[in-house]
């Protein structure tokens, strides 16, 4: 059985203080429109978060039950939301702490438009969880916007890149729409999740 064929929604929380007690946690973090919230119903199998044409729209950190008190978190798109300062500022504090902090957190899966792979923000969202030394997984999304050699290079120049400054991180190629990558996305979570169980 898929992973997160029962994946269920469970909870959004605003703050820190409010965080649900869990097990394990994988968060999904990616900039305003990248394809997050796609992938994740596309590994869900069926639609679990909200996909919008309009950046920004997660304004919370959406909880999902997995299975064994292990949860997917949605996180917050950042980047081109059209909120106010104060609001970004908000997010901006509390996904650093949550991703520098949270005990719980076995490995982050990071969203990145395959087309505009690595910009600033990506680049702030590694620096953040990366010094925690727990397990960084990268989705270029969007695959099928490019030609096979196209994206079998940008995957090679993205993999580079992060060779050195975060060891820790794999890469793949995705799409949401030819289901191109789900399977070895879920099989690199569920490693993460038996690792954390063993330990």
């Amino acid at each position: 059985m898929s992973l997160f064929s029962q994946l269920e929604f469970e909870v959004s929380v605003h703050d820190l203080v409010t965080l649900p007690v869990t097990a394990r946690e994988i968060a999904f973090a990616g900039r305003s429109n990248a394809g997050k919230s796609s992938a994740i119903n596309t590994l869900a199998g069926r639609k679990l978060a909200f996909v919008s044409k309009t950046p920004g729209r997660t304004q919370l950190l959406n909880f999902f039950r997995i299975r064994d008190g292990n949860y997917l978190v949605d996180l917050p798109g950042y980047g081109y939301a059209e909120v106010p300062e104060s609001v970004r500022k908000h997010w901006q504090a509390v996904l650093a702490q949550y991703l520098e902090t949270r005990a719980e957190l076995a490995g982050l899966v990071l969203i990145m438009d395959i087309r505009h792979p690595l910009t600033p923000l990506d680049r702030q969202m590694l620096n953040w969880f990366g010094p925690t030394g727990r397990p960084i997984h990268i989705l270029l999304t969007k695959a099928d916007k490019l030609s096979k050699s196209q994206a079998g290079a940008a995957l090679r120049e993205v993999r580079a890149a992060l060779q050195e400054a975060y060891p820790q991180c794999s890469v793949q190629l995705f799409s949401s729409l030819k289901k191109i990558g789900a399977e070895e996305a879920e099989a690199i979570i569920e490693g993460w999740l038996n690792v954390s169980a063993g330990q």
